[in-house]
């Protein structure tokens, strides 16, 4: 006899009548979906180019669609801000930069805390910076470099910006050598790379893609990358760990998502990405970028970035940069 009407729904209401979906089985049919992943910088940028790597390939492998969506502003503060702030449901995504790890240290009234309300979930790739100067500059190597700079009262020390990047390798430089360098900052790197091409300042720590083609066209100086091991892209260029050791500093980025996402969907993702980053044309279009994939479980992302966000607060702290 089948059961009536008022007797089903008292059991849908008392939680008997239907199973509930398990964590599990929600990953696996996880995304159900678009999913947004948020950008914190300007669209054009190697960062917006890597995210959209990405993103299609995830819409390839999930059948759903990977949305970006870019958000800057606040030194790539807004749109963690927004992430943060997102169900934790794997809907939203964060394409990590490098910056979190300096941005901890040198903005006071952050709404966040990002070690804690972040949860990594796959490192994309990372690039080197390298230490440049003008084709007149009589050094051609860095210990000549650090012997030029050392016999010149002051000299000056372009950046894309203040806490960037290629603000911060050039501190570390500083601390290391004892040299006097003046901080320039610029609104990005292309100003500072032409002043530096027309002999306004003397050395700038770039991003790789924003002078390879610069370097390979006899422009600029590589002197050396900042990574522990050299670059494929300028596979004559030392590294600077190579005449001073332990100096190390790249940028890279990743994907991470709101605290409490379902662990599973963070595993189910790690996976796709990381399968996603041993695909050849992946590693080709990265390579065109000067980038190499570095596939991470979520665990060693979180560590990479816990330790680097320590590493860069005590540099900044020493090399007393103003807090914003």
């Amino acid at each position: 006899m089948k059961p009536s009407r008022r007797a089903f729904l008292n059991l849908v209401a008392s939680g008997a009548a239907l199973p509930a979906i398990s964590p599990l089985a929600q990953a696996e049919a996880y995304p159900l979906r678009p999913v947004h992943i948020i950008v914190p910088v300007a669209p054009g940028g190697a960062l917006d180019i890597i995210a959209r790597l990405i993103g299609q390939s995830l819409t390839n492998h999930l059948g759903q669609s990977f949305i970006i969506e870019n958000r800057p502003g606040g030194g790539t503060n807004i749109g963690i801000d927004a992430v943060v702030h997102s169900p934790a449901d794997g809907y939203t995504l964060l394409l990590i930069p490098q910056s979190v790890t300096t941005n901890a240290t040198l903005f006071q009234h952050l709404t966040f805390n990002f070690i804690n309300d972040i949860v990594p979930i796959a490192m994309i790739s990372s690039l080197p910076l390298v230490m440049e100067v003008n084709v007149s500059n009589p050094a051609k190597t860095v210990p000549e470099f650090i012997a030029w700079a050392k016999a010149k009262p002051r000299i000056s020390m372009a950046s894309g910006g203040t806490g960037s990047a290629s603000h911060i390798g050039g501190e570390l430089f500083k601390l290391m050598t004892g040299i006097d360098m003046l901080h320039v900052p610029y609104h990005g790197g292309a100003p500072a790379i032409t002043d530096l091409m027309g002999g306004q300042v003397q050395v700038y720590f770039s991003p790789l893609p924003e002078s390879i083609s610069i370097i390979n066209g006899g422009k600029l100086r590589a002197l050396a990358v900042t990574t522990a091991k050299r670059s494929t892209s300028l596979p004559d260029v030392p590294t600077i760990a190579e005449s001073l050791p332990g100096f190390e500093i790249s940028t890279w980025q990743g994907i991470g998502a709101p605290k409490n996402t379902p662990h599973e969907v963070v595993v189910m993702l790690n996976k796709k990405i990381n399968a996603t980053l041993a695909d050849e044309e992946i590693k080709g279009r990265l390579a065109q970028l000067g980038s190499e994939p570095n596939p991470l479980s979520p665990a060693e992302f979180k560590k990479l970035i816990v330790d680097e966000t320590a590493k860069w607060g005590k540099v900044i702290r020493e090399a007393k940069i103003p807090l914003q």
